[in-house]
């Protein structure tokens, strides 16, 4: 079963990543208290998720342990490949979501990581992003289902 393993927020650009127990999401707005939060917001801002399994895969490749939240995505996920949820609509415990585009890696994340490899390791790995179709809270442990 796919689960909701991590969950983080900030509330400024550039600012590290708290992790969280849960977070409450707002249909077409995003997170409430996020950095990306919006009233009119862009459905690519909305909501991030990325496999715990790709970090994993980077830290043993590379002999490090830089932690779930720093990778700067809102969900982080155990079970699911998130690679083909583009145009699919997933269930994450009672919130409905919809996968919108690949999360691509940026230089902001390999100069805070320090890691100049990031751009080329997370080209294909580095999560979806998702338009919140439903309001609801999620938390850690959540089911994710997809749902068409």
């Amino acid at each position: 079963m796919s689960k909701v393993f991590k969950l983080g927020i900030t509330s400024n650009n550039n600012k590290k990543i708290q992790e969280v127990e849960s977070i409450e999401v707002l249909a077409n707005k995003g997170v409430v208290g996020d950095r990306h939060f919006d009233d009119y917001n862009d459905p690519y801002c909305q909501l991030s998720l990325i496999e715990s399994e790709n970090i994993d895969y980077y830290n043993t490749k590379f002999g490090l342990n830089i932690d779930y939240v720093d990778f700067r995505r809102n969900i982080i996920t155990k079970g699911i490949e998130l690679n083909n949820l583009v145009g699919k609509k997933i269930q994450i415990g009672n919130v409905e979501v919809e996968g919108v585009d690949l999360c691509r890696p940026c230089k902001h994340l390999t100069e805070i990581l320090n890691q100049r490899n990031i751009l080329k390791e997370f080209l294909r790995r580095g999560g979806l992003r998702c338009q919140i179709l439903k309001s609801s809270k999620i938390s850690v442990g959540d089911n994710i289902k997809i749902i068409d």
